[in-house]
């Protein structure tokens, strides 16, 4: 059975069982503060399960792609040298939201594995929850006693609160859990080792495939535990996994699932996968890493140094070097992997078919710029390495985080590099530069929510936002968080008009105004399906009547500034081609920016046209056509862009300007019609990424006042240039003048530069056999200073020169010596430069011959000589 076959008899399955199937979200998470990725299958489902949304069915299955490379669940190191651990994997889930239990949950696991995958019953385990006497929880007698009468009581193990007691995270809904087991081993080991021994023990042959969770208990911020008001069935199914035991592989990678992937590098890379270790995990790091790569670029997050993009990049990184390390990759490659890994995944994630070649060449460009900084890293190690023997043949600690932080050479790559080069790391200081760093970043996000106050249990949020930007509300929940420099609140509201940052526009501001107060709205935010307001303090009548106010001039721009996002993206699409895609955006109230795939730079020509199709729609004034609640397969119908990497419900609302024109899916806020934008204008174009470029524009009032600044100054140009007409051509004329202007000037300074060395050779004084000139000078360049100083050395033999000059309003000094007092006096200008810079109250350094230093104390400039001179002294005695 392969692994095609394999996921579509587990979504049949439970299709024919009146399970819902649904697709997988996207791997990035867009309103969820908690999460970067999805990590899990319930992850989307969390709504549901906290009671914040009703489930679109009570029963509902899915196959979801999962990412685990941060936070709780974090295991790259991993990945690549066992068997069984990955970046990206494929999670099979079916869910009860208060409807089925145990007895159903556990009795068609059973059936499933047995009967329909035929997995041999004396393979497998079952695990329940032997209780926990520090929270008050029984051991699962139900699950016990369903299980008992399907497989042998001996086969039935209790498990502890880590590894049978499932938890969302520190707060949220959570329960016991039955565990499913497979033993993999020969029967030769089986019979000299009893596998029951070997569950949760991290035996690559004895893994479990399958949990089921069933969720009863909600954790309070205190830690305390209640019963939640429904009961839940959460399963979880690896998919590698349970393909390495119906097709009888002791790995996951022997599977279909990467054997594409993994005999496609042996072939590139000139290598048999199976016939040599190295070379074997750096195979599996790399089909491994491509699929948290391409999916999660496909998904909308580019690889970036910040937060979930600097996740993907590490990862990139990490695929990367094993490959330049172990298969002599040196030029970019894995770019190549994700046109296979598209062609296996396309009938179940058609998404990274359908923009291929966008996250090819995204993939390739880091590529480039990694092995750039491979080499430069590379290069750091080789000037360093005699201070490293120097150190007892030791890479002190904070050189291997430099090397980890700044190039991204992980600590076993320098390791690697070390002992190629005789030398070892200091492992112990590396950990400890490491945890400082973590510290660093703990310390910076640190913050502590409450548990949800509950006014009216039970009450969903009316978004009002689309007709009103008033109305009357009552608040719901309330809670208050506390980070590290200050305390917020969080609203929920039974009604209300504030619309909550998504979609790259900003949440609303306002006001909560009743008969006694106003509390102020300083953003609004969506945390999974709630609209938070957020406030500095909390109403004193919490249950009052209030009149939720939006700022409605903000909106109003906001508005403008996101229809006129939409006419952008389709006059990009009509200029410069199809492919254009948005790959992010901006909407506040004084800009809006859109991120495109495209893969040059787009020329003034084709920004002009693209502003006046803009404006021709805007003078238009073409009437908002919306629609809301309408199935998403009849939106796709009507030619609505969906973006990839946004996750969208059964219905969707559908947002046109002239159907022909602008049809798009988008939860925000838009004008009533075009004409009320007014004017756009567009500020620059630049590159974000590879492949992906920037626009910046404004519209309306703000777009008047961006022209009118620029016919400020332009008008300002013309009065200093004194004519009205020919513009361009005085400018011009006015640059040719400076350039042969600044060519007598040059001539001029290097005449004057002649005769102050001349000046200096004269003014030469004897010292202990050596030649000592130390004078303030009036240099205009530090380039000029540099000459002087390499001029003087030249002229006059054993020198000790020091130059000290304010260039630019700042205090300069250059320290000049001859080779012979280096090598035989053992005089050393960097050494005296930053003595002589404690006088300017600066620092500097350089070579042992020639060194400088800059300061912010230019009175300190008449000392330097008369302390040279002292200092020379005491150095040649």
């Amino acid at each position: 059975m392969n692994s095609a076959e394999i996921r579509q008899k587990f979504l049949d399955f439970f299709a024919q069982r009146q399970h819902q199937i649904v697709l997988s979200a996207p791997l990035v998470v867009k309103d969820d503060p908690t999460l970067m990725f999805i990590n899990s299958g319930m992850a989307p489902f969390k709504d549901y399960f906290l009671g914040n949304k009703p489930a679109p069915s009570k029963r509902i299955a899915d196959t979801q792609k999962c990412l685990r490379v941060s936070g709780k669940h974090n295991d790259l190191e991993e990945v690549g040298y066992d068997t069984y651990h990955h970046t990206m994997f494929e999670m099979l889930g079916n869910w009860s939201f208060g409807d089925y239990f145990k007895k159903e949950a556990l009795a068609w696991s059973w059936e499933l594995l047995t009967e329909v995958y035929q997995l041999p019953k004396d393979r497998l385990y079952v695990s329940v929850f032997q209780g926990d006497d520090s929270e008050n929880l029984p051991m699962d007698q139900e699950a016990f006693d369903i299980w008992k009468s399907m497989i042998a009581e001996d086969r039935i193990l209790m498990g502890n609160k880590k590894d049978n007691f499932w938890e969302m995270g520190d707060t949220g809904p959570c329960g016991p859990c039955s565990e499913i087991h497979v033993d993999l081993r020969t029967d030769e080991e089986r019979a000299q080792v009893d596998g029951k021994t070997l569950v949760n023990a991290d035996h690559p042959q004895v893994v479990e495939i399958w949990n089921n969770v069933f969720m009863e208990f909600n954790r309070l911020a205190d830690g305390s535990l209640v019963k939640l008001p429904a009961q839940h069935v959460d399963t979880g199914m690896g998919f590698e996994r349970l393909c390495m035991a119906i097709q009888g592989k002791r790995s996951n990678y022997d599977t279909d699932v990467f054997q594409p992937l993994i005999q496609y590098i042996a072939k590139e890379a000139g290598v048999v996968y199976g016939e040599n270790e190295k070379t074997d995990i750096a195979i599996r790091v790399m089909s491994d890493h491509i699929r948290a790569i391409a999916f999660t670029i496909a998904d909308g997050q580019l690889p970036s140094n910040n937060k979930a993009g600097y996740v993907i990049r590490r990862i990139l990184r990490r695929a990367v070097r094993y490959g330049f390390t172990f298969l002599d990759f040196k030029k970019p490659f894995l770019y190549k992997l994700a046109a296979v890994l598209a062609d296996q995944m396309e009938n179940v994630f058609p998404e990274l078919k359908a923009q291929l070649s966008f996250v090819q060449r995204v993939i390739e460009e880091e590529e480039n710029a990694f092995l750039r900084t491979l080499e430069n890293g590379l290069k750091r190690l080789d000037a360093l390495e005699a201070k490293f023997k120097e150190n007892n043949n030791t890479i002190d600690g904070k050189t291997a985080f430099e090397l980890y932080d700044t190039f991204g050479f992980p600590l076993d790559l320098t390791a690697l590099i070390a002992r190629e080069k005789g030398l070892k790391v200091d492992e112990a200081g590396f950990g400890v530069e490491m945890e400082q760093q973590k510290n660093r970043s703990r310390n910076a996000s640190a913050s502590e929510q409450s548990d949800w106050v509950i006014i009216q249990p039970d009450v969903e949020t009316e978004f009002l936002g689309y007709e009103h930007d008033v109305a009357d509300s009552h608040i719901v929940r309330y809670r208050q968080v506390k980070t590290k420099n200050k305390s917020e609140y969080h609203i929920v509201l039974d009604r209300t008009p504030f619309y909550a940052e998504s979609g790259g526009q900003v949440g609303d501001t306002g006001y909560l105004i009743s008969d006694s107060e106003q509390i102020e709205v300083l953003d609004t935010k969506k945390e999974n399906d709630l609209i938070l307001h957020i406030t500095a303090k909390l109403p004193q009548q919490v249950d009052a009547t209030f009149r939720s106010e939006v700022d409605f001039e903000r909106r109003n721009l906001i508005r403008k500034n996101h229809s006129a996002t939409h006419l952008l993206h389709a006059a990009l699409r009509k200029v410069l081609g199809d492919h254009v895609q948005q790959k992010g955006s901006l909407v506040n109230e004084k800009i809006l920016r859109f991120d495109f795939s495209h893969f040059s730079k787009v020329t003034d020509e084709e920004l002009r046209e693209v502003e006046n199709i803009v404006n021709q729609r805007v003078r238009q004034a073409i009437p908002l056509e919306e629609q809301r609640n309408i199935p998403i397969a009849e939106a796709k119908e009507m030619g609505a862009m969906a973006l990839f990497g946004e996750k969208y419900g059964e219905f969707v609302r559908v947002i046109a300007f002239d159907r022909n024109h602008s049809v798009e899916l988008c939860g925000g806020t838009h004008v009533y019609n075009t004409g009320e934008i007014g004017y756009f204008k567009i500020i620059s174009e630049s590159s974000v990424a590879a492949g992906v470029r920037r626009i910046e524009a404004t519209t309306a009032s703000s777009a008047e006042e961006y022209m009118q600044q620029q016919l400020n100054e332009l008008n300002a140009v013309r009065e200093v240039l004194g004519t009205h007409s020919n513009i361009s051509g005085a400018v011009q004329k006015l640059q040719e003048d400076n350039k042969v202007l600044q060519k007598q000037l040059e001539q001029f300074e290097l005449k004057q530069l002649t005769s102050l060395k001349e000046s200096l050779v004269q003014k030469a004084q004897s010292i202990d056999g050596v030649n000592f000139v130390a004078e303030k000078v009036d240099v205009s360049t530090a380039d000029y200073l540099k000459k002087l100083a390499f001029d003087m050395r030249q002229a006059v033999e054993n020198l000790v020169l020091v130059l000290a000059a304010e260039i630019d309003g700042k205090p300069q000094i250059a320290v000049m010596l001859s080779d012979n007092l280096v090598s035989d006096r053992k005089l050393n200008a960097s050494q005296m430069v930053r003595e002589l810079a404690k006088e300017i109250k600066g620092g500097g350094g350089g070579q042992p011959f020639y060194a400088t230093a800059g300061g912010k104390e230019v009175a300190g400039l008449q000392a330097v000589p008369a302390k040279a001179q002292e200092l020379v002294k005491g150095l040649l005695q």
